[in-house]
């Protein structure tokens, strides 16, 4: 049974993240103080450090949580296929589809880099998201599909163009236009992977 200690823990952690989430999908990291941050929050200095740390951690949690559920969706994407050609299409839609969104835009994509550092910044994305790029790239290597290059070595080469197109359609002034453009470039690129019926 979960204590009344417990739960009053899980609340105030929640009630962080989660007014931290609104205010930083609004403002830029550098402008938001963690005084600001608790006053919207109705909590102390005190909670914030005992529970992320500081400014800082608590904005790595809400990336760390916006990362989660993209990864879950994803998954569920790829799921909903058998094709291995299929789950890699879907699971890039679903991917284009969170990147296009405004508060992971802002926070994960423009934010992220800046407040986090780039070295951590890509731990946390890699994370949640490489291993479901490289289950990807060994699914269609597995029905021969592609053409034969190490999964890790592929698996990092799309993960790094992911990466950095999710980075281009953050900072382009029509979104909707640069996640169809990043769309149509990622299956040209897996195309050009493609071997002929052939060859398989």
């Amino acid at each position: 049974m979960e204590s009344l200690r417990d739960k009053h823990i899980e609340n105030t952690r929640r009630t962080l993240l989660e007014t931290a989430a609104r205010l930083f999908a609004e403002r830029e990291y550098a402008d938001l103080s963690a005084e600001e941050l608790v006053r919207a929050a109705g909590l102390t200095r005190g909670a914030l450090y005992h529970h992320f740390d500081g400014k800082k951690g608590l904005f790595e949690a809400v990336v760390d949580e916006l990362e989660a559920r993209a990864a879950q969706r994803i998954r569920a994407a790829i799921d909903s296929a058998k094709d291995p050609f299929e789950r890699v299409d879907r699971s890039l839609e679903a991917f284009l589809d969170v990147c296009a969104e405004p508060d992971y835009r802002h926070i994960v994509l423009l934010q992220g880099p800046i407040a986090l550092g780039w070295r951590r910044w890509r731990e946390v994305d890699q994370r949640h998201l490489s291993s479901l790029v490289l289950e990807g790239a060994r699914n269609l290597l597995d029905a021969g599909l592609i053409q034969p290059h190490p999964p890790e070595l592929l698996a990092s080469a799309i993960y790094g163009a992911l990466t950095e197109m999710s980075l281009t359609i953050a900072e382009s002034d029509d979104t909707e236009k640069g996640r169809a453009e990043a769309a149509a470039l990622a299956r040209a690129l897996l195309s050009g992977l493609a071997v002929s019926p052939a060859e398989r």
